[in-house]
């Protein structure tokens, strides 16, 4: 911090320029980042429910950013209005991309930067960054500490939060570096200015393609001429938001097997050591992740090739082109919401494909939204078992726990019930719009996808509240929302007898 504020008032003689306000800005931000993480360590002294504690962490931080990019340094002509700062906050922070004004052009590059921590901390969840910070700033957890961050985790062994949660950061990180890496060397230096916007150019669509949030510094997207045919940008921005649905858990298993395989390769070969090879154990839950995944990402990209193979997918000259596009196109769908196409300029029958996308989502534990593909996989499982008489799911040797099943059919009618009722109101308040826009908006909220037929900035104030609210719950859960306020933690010692309903 004092090195940034050293060059910001003496000067720095390179082709980085440090002597402008934002690096003092940067600076003051990492002082609070440090004192947040601090003073969170101490809110284990209030009782709250762990999952009060991660919805309110969510509220606390879209009213952060609200008032950061109320400030008029934010924009380049007039400071946002509340209404669209704080629209704007909560599309970052639920790591949606829905904008109704363009950051890459109407923002400066501090409020630029407020996006990028938004996104950052949105993705991870706030709990969870100041977590880390936290820890490392003070140099350990008290056990009140362990029990809360191990219900926001989900980590049911105490002695595994910390290691949880400094490996969730770690992999963060790590792949977000690599991803920006990558990028950084597929751009073209001509279209920048100097090369620190370069770097941040790079650094902000790798934080904001592993987060899925959407979030582009193009002032076409990347569907203008500039980007819409580098295809090495378009790969790189790919594995990142593929690699933010998959999970942070099935990403730490592939890391761990990833790293094992490596020490035994150099023993074997560089240190002539006799490796003894054992059995990597993928879970049940992991696999199963995978393999949807792998599902969905083959038919969503053949897909996409063979309804736009002669509609959008004419404009790129080779099939290696076509193929790339294609891949983007049906994974970005799902929920990061980056486009290289126009999805206005897409075909019904895939406009319809989107949709259906969009709602699937990624997986669960991952920086992505929709109602995830294990819960869809589930209750299309426990169809074919209803069909084929069977009491219960069984898949690679296991059987699918009742309550798992329970739980994928509510997930399922409260997202639809969710949408339903953001449509609906969407129509009172903008029923002048597009009928087929704003149920497209309603889902793309929801799912925090952030693709939008155009029609975000033209909403009311009243309909920015209704996205704003769909957003917050499509990104907290609607589920968990009900489980926070409704649940009933007193135990009953009786059990009602059972009935039959016939259906």
């Amino acid at each position: 911090m004092l090195f940034i504020i050293y060059v910001r008032h003496f000067g720095w003689y390179g082709e980085i320029n440090f002597a402008q306000d934002e690096w003092s800005f940067l600076a003051v931000a990492m002082i609070f980042l440090t004192q947040l993480s601090k003073n969170s360590l101490f809110l284990d002294k209030l009782y709250f429910n762990p999952t009060i504690l991660f919805v309110i962490s969510f509220l606390g931080l879209i009213v952060l950013g609200t008032v950061l990019l109320m400030l008029p340094r934010t924009s380049i002509d007039r400071p946002l209005t509340f209404i669209d700062a704080f629209f704007m906050a909560t599309s970052a922070v639920c790591i949606t991309g829905l904008q109704v004004t363009n950051i890459a052009t109407q923002f400066s590059f501090f409020g630029q930067f407020v996006v990028l921590l938004l996104i950052q901390i949105g993705g991870l969840g706030i709990m969870t960054f100041t977590g880390f910070f936290g820890y490392f700033f003070s140099g350990g957890f008290s056990f009140k500490n362990q029990l809360m961050f191990g219900e926001v985790l989900g980590e049911n062994k105490l002695n595994e939060v910390i290691r949880t949660l400094l490996m969730i950061i770690f992999i963060t990180f790590l792949l977000e570096l690599f991803g920006a890496i990558l990028l950084f060397f597929s751009l073209d230096a001509n279209l920048f200015p100097h090369l620190g916007y370069r770097l941040f150019f790079a650094v902000f669509h790798a934080v904001s393609g592993f987060c899925n949030s959407g979030f582009t510094l193009m002032e076409g997207g990347i569907s203008g001429n500039v980007f819409r045919y580098n295809y090495p940008f378009q790969l790189a921005l790919s594995c990142l938001f593929i690699c933010g649905t998959l999970g942070f858990g099935v990403i730490h298993n592939f890391y761990t097997y990833a790293k094992k395989m490596t020490a035994n390769l150099v023993n074997h070969f560089v240190m002539r050591r006799q490796v003894v090879h054992k059995a990597h154990n993928f879970s049940f839950t992991h696999k199963f992740v995978v393999y949807c995944n792998v599902i969905m990402i083959v038919l969503a990209t053949v897909s996409f090739l063979v309804l736009e193979y002669h509609n959008s997918l004419a404009a790129d000259e080779h099939f290696g082109g076509k193929i790339t596009t294609a891949f983007f196109m049906a994974n970005s769908l799902r929920t990061a919401g980056f486009e290289t196409i126009g999805v206005g300029f897409l075909s019904m029958p895939t406009l319809i494909m989107a949709v259906t996308l969009m709602w699937i989502g990624s997986s669960p534990g991952s920086t992505g939204g929709g109602v995830k593909v294990t819960t869809i996989a589930v209750a299309l499982l426990n169809v074919i078992s209803l069909a084929r008489g069977k009491e219960s799911i069984e898949i690679f040797g296991r059987r699918i726990l009742p309550e798992s099943v329970s739980k994928a059919f509510a997930i399922v009618l409260l997202s639809i019930l969710t949408i339903l009722l953001c449509f609906i109101f969407l129509n009172v308040t903008d029923g002048n719009l597009d009928t087929t826009a704003l149920l497209f908006e309603s889902i793309s909220a929801y799912t925090t996808s952030g693709l939008s037929l155009g029609i975000t900035a033209e909403l009311s104030s009243a309909g920015k509240i209704v996205l704003v609210t769909t957003m917050f719950i499509g990104r907290v859960g609607m589920l968990t929302l009900l489980v926070a306020f409704i649940k009933d933690s007193s135990k009953k010692n009786y059990i009602y007898p059972s009935e039959k309903l016939l259906f």
